[in-house]
């Protein structure tokens, strides 16, 4: 294990046994077999079997056992019914040679493999930090709400796709996006720092959503040129929470519609949709920001394509209108993680296997504590 908490996985227990099965179908095999028929010779590949899964000192400790083993079988009467002098016949020494031999390259084998995962650590160590700062945890509390999040990329072994939300606190409120790029692999990460790196900073400077859109759309402008890509483009939706007036600006810029929790009902938020970030040019007017009211007990619901996107083994999309409905519909209001843990073990049930980045995003206002009356 690493300094960052990172280790290579286990070998499955069939691998790591494998060398004490080998040894054991060697001994019932010799007193079956004639005597002529040196079975022992099979111990040769020993050395090679363990470096799989043992390092080069056990790999060396196994060659000497096989080479002691060999010389066993070989020269004990009572082991194989062969006379004392077979143990320094020709054909026994040469395999005795020929298990040294293997169990040094067993050894070095055992050696590079543990130097490569040692490298493999290293290499996921770094990058699970880049990853964690580019696409940050969502923390339980931010400014006056509530929050929870949920990241499942389609390729395993990854931690970042092309998906991507954030959530941050502004002197205007609250603000946040949730953001799906087009394409996939190490294009669209770093599609996806971008966009995250212009909605951090616009974020905080002065003025309301809308230049913060314009922003982004300037900044996404600017990548197109650099890639150059014509088809590049990022759909999202932002979001600002005013916690005085109980509401909450939407600017969706061709993504999915945020779904609201409210009063034991469930319905998404529609509004004046614009075109994704990236091809704001071809836009003949300027977005529309629209506003809903949220309020303490309500959760507003923020997710990519890959989540309603996700076919069952019949082809049919995951519901998650009906799924919310089914769970949290005519019941108390639920918390952000309530919400985000409901999905985070449905989906499977669903799906098997993603065909696409899933990225969820939940926030709730926090319900301020009621005033202590003065005696």
């Amino acid at each position: 294990m690493s300094s960052t908490g990172l280790e290579v996985p286990a070998p499955p227990a069939w691998m790591r046994w494998l060398p004490a099965a080998y040894v054991a179908a060697v001994l019932l095999l010799e007193p079956v077999t004639p005597v002529q028929w040196p079975v022992s010779f099979l111990l040769i590949a020993l050395p090679v079997i363990t470096a799989y899964t043992r390092g080069p000192v056990s790999v060396a400790a196994i060659t000497v056992f096989a080479i002691v083993f060999e010389g066993v079988l070989a020269g004990t009467p009572c082991c194989a019914g062969r006379s004392s002098h077979d143990l320094w016949e020709r054909h026994y020494v040469g395999a005795y040679i020929s298990t040294a031999l293997v169990g040094a390259l067993g050894t070095a084998l055992a050696a590079h493999r543990k130097r490569q995962e040692a490298h493999l650590v290293h290499a996921n160590s770094v990058a699970e930090a880049l990853m964690r700062t580019l696409l940050r945890p969502v923390p339980h509390q931010v400014g006056h709400v509530l929050a929870a999040g949920l990241y499942r990329p389609a390729e395993v072994g990854t931690m970042v796709g092309g998906d991507l939300f954030d959530i941050c606190v502004t002197p205007a409120g609250e603000r946040a996006i949730i953001g799906d790029v087009r394409g996939k692999g190490l294009d669209a990460v770093r599609t996806v720092a971008d966009v995250l790196g212009s909605f951090r900073q616009a974020a905080y400077e002065p003025g309301d959503l809308l230049q913060v859109a314009s922003s982004m759309e300037r900044r996404m402008a600017r990548e197109v040129e650099e890639i150059p890509d014509a088809e590049l483009f990022v759909t999202a939706a932002l979001i600002e929470y005013d916690s005085l007036a109980q509401r909450v600006t939407i600017i969706n810029h061709g993504h999915i519609e945020p779904v609201l929790i409210s009063g034991g009902e469930v319905h998404a938020l529609t509004g004046p949709p614009a075109l994704p970030f990236g091809l704001g040019t071809l836009a003949a007017e300027l977005p529309v920001a629209y506003t809903h009211r949220l309020a303490p007990g309500d959760v507003l619901l923020l997710c990519t394509d890959g989540l309603i996107e996700a076919r069952d083994s019949t082809g049919a999309f995951y519901p998650l209108l009906d799924r919310l409905r089914h769970r949290f519909g005519g019941r108390p209001a639920p918390r952000p993680s309530d919400v985000i843990d409901f999905l985070d073990t449905d989906l499977p049930r669903h799906a098997r296997a993603l065909h696409d980045d899933v990225a969820i995003l939940a926030i709730a206002p926090q319900r301020r504590p009621a005033p202590q009356a003065h005696l």
